[in-house]
């Protein structure tokens, strides 16, 4: 019987765990950055899987459009700037408000019937949380709003589901999102 040599043991050991370590690295994925263009494709798909969004919306917020067939809906982090700003674009299908469309902004919005919304990173950690609700959260100008506001009233229900999924849909709110190579035409 050979004798087992500790030395080599001890380099198999460690090429055991580097290998292990290399792998786990390789297959954990960071979470996109908060209100990056991935992290709202991300929340679309979310958004489609949310009845409070879908069947919620699929009324008046949606169908308030201008005869376009569409809403837009752009948000950014106040303290990462409007260069930041990202887009999700909604559109009848079926009967219920899907989102076919985060990212990057590439349709002009119309705030007569489209929304812009923004809060510092704070806050739209603490509004994922369900604090504040979406009401004071208006009010109290931690999330500046623009668009129709009687519509955005009368679809407060969705609208806190809206704000609640921005803290189930993960990201990294340590860095700000890289500036959008498109902005809006809105002004």
């Amino acid at each position: 019987m050979q004798a087992f040599n500790p030395i080599s043991r001890k380099h198999l050991v460690r090429a055991a765990l580097t290998a292990l370590f290399a792998t786990t690295a390789v297959t954990a994925q960071a979470a996109p950055v908060l209100m990056s263009p991935q992290w709202t494709a991300s929340f679309c798909q979310a958004w489609n899987q949310t009845p409070q969004l879908t069947e919620g919306l699929a009324g008046e917020w949606l169908h308030d459009d201008k005869g376009r067939g569409y809403k837009i809906v752009e948000m950014y982090r106040t303290d990462c700037g409007k260069g930041s700003m990202v887009e999700l674009k909604i559109v009848p299908k079926d009967g219920k408000a899907y989102c076919t469309y985060g990212g990057a902004p590439n349709t002009p919005a119309n705030f007569d019937v489209d929304f812009l919304m923004h809060a510092s990173t704070k806050n739209w950690e603490s509004m994922g949380k369900g604090d504040p609700g979406p009401m004071w959260a208006m009010m109290s100008g931690k999330l500046e709003f623009q668009g129709p506001k009687l519509v955005a009233m009368r679809a407060i229900k969705p609208f806190e589901s809206f704000l609640l999924m921005v803290g189930k849909v993960p990201g990294d709110a340590g860095t700000c999102p890289a500036a959008s190579t498109q902005t809006s035409a809105a002004q």
